[in-house]
């Protein structure tokens, strides 16, 4: 992956918006809004002022104006550059056909997992099942609802990503599940004698659990 002079997602928003016409930041949050991008880029107030003010500092943006209306605040409206609109190319092209390393905290859990008596991991699991299902059931209802006002698949698309990861995340935690209930999972025994004889397990052994543990077909 480049190195990018700005690498906070927020600003490749940014670049995104200033590539469609010239606005001032509140302008930007507003549209996000309203585009629902805080559904998958955190977004607040105090980091677009920053994003904002890194981006111009590298001269990918450039302040165009500053108007007043009425008794607000003056805003400065702010335009891409052209050294901007290769980076916006550049960047989401390479976020689209590349695939990273990305450190989720359920992966990490997962990795530390083995320190609790597996029918506890399996109570906690049952009840990620549970919000899970919940969180499938409600995106795909928001994403027939949008289509069914009308509103184009380009626009969902993210949301139905996130739906897709939560599916596959699913389906992982049933298969997870179901090996430890039934002990197919393998090292599943290693894991009870630890818990019941305070059998310590050697690294290799910890090694392995772990491996099984986020990699269960």
């Amino acid at each position: 992956m480049a190195k990018r002079k700005v690498s906070n997602p927020l600003a490749l928003a940014v670049l995104s918006l200033l590539t469609e016409r010239a606005m001032h930041p509140y302008e930007m949050s507003t549209t996000m809004r309203e585009r629902a991008h805080e559904q998958s880029i955190k977004l607040n107030y105090g980091s677009l002022y920053a994003v904002v003010e890194s981006l111009q500092k590298h001269g990918l943006i450039e302040a165009q104006e500053t108007v007043r209306e009425g008794r607000r605040p003056e805003r400065t409206i702010y335009a891409i550059t052209e050294p901007g609109r290769t980076e916006f190319v550049d960047w989401l092209s390479e976020l689209l056909a590349v695939p990273v390393k990305e450190y989720r905290q359920f992966e990490a859990a997962l990795a530390l997992a083995g320190a609790l008596p597996p029918d506890e991991v399996v109570r906690l699991l049952k009840t990620r099942q549970i919000r899970l299902k919940t969180d499938v059931a409600s995106i795909q209802s928001t994403i027939e609802q949008a289509m069914a006002d009308g509103l184009p698949y380009l626009f969902l698309v993210e949301t139905d990503f996130a739906r897709a990861m939560r599916a596959a995340e699913l389906a992982f935690v049933d298969r997870l599940v179901a090996g430890i209930e039934d002990g197919t999972l393998a090292d599943i025994e290693l894991w009870r004698r630890f818990h019941e004889t305070g059998e310590v397990p050697s690294e290799a052994d910890w090694k392995r659990a772990e491996v099984t543990l986020r990699s269960v077909d």
